[in-house]
């Protein structure tokens, strides 16, 4: 029983390895990409602000659905990186 547990079934396996080439092919095509292009000042600004809301993407209805547990972590964690000016303090 425990064996049929931890054992992989090849599609699964397939698919898992499949998702990871793809991500890892959009990665170095995108960075081969924008070095072969020459971007505008306004692109490059656009660019810049991706991180940010990608993490406000996924953490946002987080905190819309949240409690005051979330609200206050939330607030923690802007309070932290306003004083130290280090977005890695947080992540402790």
């Amino acid at each position: 029983m425990a064996s049929e547990a931890l054992s992989l079934e090849p599609r699964v396996v397939a698919v898992v390895l499949a998702m990871a080439a793809v991500t890892v092919l959009t990665k170095v095509g995108g960075v081969w990409l924008v070095r072969r292009v020459e971007l505008s000042e306004r692109l490059e600004a656009g660019l810049s602000v991706v991180p940010g809301a990608i993490v406000i993407a996924v953490l946002g209805p987080e905190l819309a659905a949240g409690g005051p547990a979330e609200w206050g972590a939330a607030g923690l964690v802007g309070l932290v990186m306003w004083r130290t000016e280090n977005i890695l303090a947080c992540a402790v």
